[in-house]
């Protein structure tokens, strides 16, 4: 079940983010960390009724913000639709154990289709340029690569910007 994150969601949610960030950089990867995703974002992505979590049993597997706020980090891509009418995917997320099982694909199954009943004509993010295995996950998807953004907090290294048309 996919639902909208309460603040009882807090908790459970940021140990997820660690841990998945803990598991990333045991794959050299490391696109998240002690900065990000904080506490204080997590808890804004809620009181903005922008973070989802995929439930199970009364665990939460995942978690993904929908919003249609653009960051200005991406203002300098040249996306494929104009602005204004688009949906923006960030801190998609699962639990490292379940990794693999297809929470990735059900999280993003049900952006397109917010997305799509929403009327946008976009979905668009981004993801880390060394992870590899997210860029397959989108492009499988038809997203296509359009940019680079950093995140200096983050990492040196870029993050790709994709988009994918749903009009």
């Amino acid at each position: 079940m996919i639902r909208k994150a309460t603040r009882q969601d807090l908790e459970s949610a940021k140990s997820l983010t660690e841990a998945c960030a803990a598991a990333m950089q045991e794959k050299a990867i490391f696109q998240w960390n002690e900065h990000y995703p904080s506490r204080e974002r997590l808890l804004e992505d809620i009181e903005k009724e922008e973070l989802y979590v995929l439930e199970e049993h009364g665990e939460i597997l995942g978690i993904i913000v929908l919003t249609p706020q653009i960051d200005e980090e991406y203002l300098p891509i040249e996306w494929l639709t104009p602005g204004g009418n688009n949906l923006y995917v960030h801190r998609l997320a699962t639990l490292p154990e379940v990794w693999g099982k297809g929470y990735g694909q059900k999280l993003m199954d049900f952006a397109e289709k917010f997305a799509a009943a929403q009327n946008y004509q976009s979905v668009r993010l981004d993801t880390f340029s060394k992870n590899k295995r997210n860029q397959k996950f989108y492009e499988s998807r038809d997203y296509k690569r359009l940019g680079n953004i950093f995140f200096p907090k983050q990492s040196e290294h870029p993050f790709y910007c994709y988009e994918k048309i749903l009009k």
